[in-house]
């Protein structure tokens, strides 16, 4: 399995960035690389709620359910389905209050297809996908610090 793991630093409640990440439909409110998020289920945050998202590229995309949820304290979703050559992914948030605002930190695990050779996609996708994450954190900065 390899992580990448990223963190931001929000001027915003815990309870509005925790909003934003916990609905399964509004990823496409923040994200700058996702065209639309779907959700999938009936319930659209907590335990088993899930979505489809279409990537901007307008190519790629990925399902995802949500499998940890503690309000305000640790948020987990896991990748179902996707056009990514990923054959497992999980992604988890936690909080950190620093003075009067807010660490958020994502780390993902993801266990590529392929063996040997998905490994060396890995390190040939991991800045990518680093960029990417530090894009969605920002989106997510910037929306959470909208007063």
């Amino acid at each position: 399995m390899n992580t990448l793991k990223n963190e931001v630093l929000i001027d915003a409640s815990l309870d509005k960035i925790w909003e934003s990440l916990a609905i399964t439909d509004k990823l496409d409110t923040y994200d700058p690389t996702v065209k639309k998020s779907t959700a999938t289920s009936v319930i659209k945050s907590g335990i088993g709620a899930s979505r489809k998202v279409d990537m901007l590229d307008g190519k790629n995309w990925f399902e995802e359910k949500c499998t940890t949820y503690e309000p305000n304290k640790a948020l987990e979703y896991t990748l179902t389905a996707c056009s990514f050559p990923v054959h497992q992914l999980q992604h988890d948030y936690s909080f950190e209050q620093i003075g009067d605002k807010i660490k958020v930190t994502q780390k993902m695990n993801i266990k590529m297809k392929y063996g040997p050779l998905g490994k060396l996609m890995f390190a040939m996708l991991k800045s990518k996908w680093n960029s990417g994450n530090r894009k969605f954190l920002g989106g997510l900065k910037s929306a959470s610090e909208r007063k």
